[in-house]
């Protein structure tokens, strides 16, 4: 990876990390397509380790919050997923799973787009702990369906609860990842590299969420997302 790539890389984390600590999802949605783009080995893995560290912060500042009960039968739909999502990257070839990341992404802006707002009882939130095991596990983008399910929680207490869920629905991603062999010494040396720029984000979250417009900051986090999946897209037929 060159400089300039890497820079672009470590300039989209800590975007992606202060999202992730001011609106409770975005550090995958914007991430997970820019690395697939510049190196596909390194999905989903390095980002799944950065955003462990950036949910732990989270639940560290904001972890009074949570949906304790909410948190759990969403972590009880993810086991199923986790293992689902695990077989598609042990089969998957990278080409295809860069089509996935790029499908993931553009599905999940299309979702929060159409403003469909499920109940958030328990069925609703065991599919949704699914669906995002899925998703979190083969692409690191395991963010949409939670945010859709528990868009209704107010702000604390929806990056509370996302950060908990997300914690510890990575550790379980990374643990069948690993027995799947797809942590390899390249994965842990960029997130390494990248962890500075997730600190970045998660430092400059506190003073800025405040001033954040948050409807026009969600809009352009999906925007970029969309524009970043394109070009993914298009470097599979190049």
């Amino acid at each position: 990876m060159s400089l300039p790539e890497f820079t672009l890389l470590f300039i989209t984390v800590a975007i992606g990390s202060l999202l992730q600590v001011a609106i409770g999802f975005g550090l995958g949605l914007l991430a997970a397509p820019v690395i697939a783009i510049l190196d596909p080995s390194l999905t989903p893995v390095v980002v799944l380790l950065l955003a462990t560290g950036v949910t732990a912060a989270v639940v560290a500042l904001e972890g009074g919050h949570a949906d304790i009960r909410g948190a759990g039968w969403a972590l009880v739909g993810r086991v199923p997923g986790v293992v689902g999502g695990a077989a598609l990257v042990a089969v998957l070839p990278a080409r295809h799973l860069a089509f996935l990341v790029a499908g993931v992404v553009l599905l999940g802006v299309a979702v929060s787009l159409r403003g469909f707002v499920p109940r958030p009882g328990r069925r609703s939130v065991l599919l949704a702990g699914l669906v995002s095991g899925v998703m979190g596990t083969a692409t690191s983008i395991g963010g949409p369906p939670m945010a859709m399910v528990w868009q209704r929680l107010s702000g604390p207490k929806l990056r509370s609860t996302m950060s908990g869920f997300f914690l510890a629905g990575s550790a379980m991603s990374l643990a069948s990842l690993a027995a799947t062999g797809a942590v390899h010494k390249d994965s842990l040396r960029y997130t390494a590299l990248l962890a500075p720029a997730a600190v970045i984000g998660v430092l400059l979250a506190r003073p800025l969420s405040g001033r954040l417009d948050m409807r026009r900051t969600r809009a352009a986090a999906m925007g970029l997302a969309v524009a970043s999946a394109t070009v993914l897209v298009i470097q599979q037929f190049l």
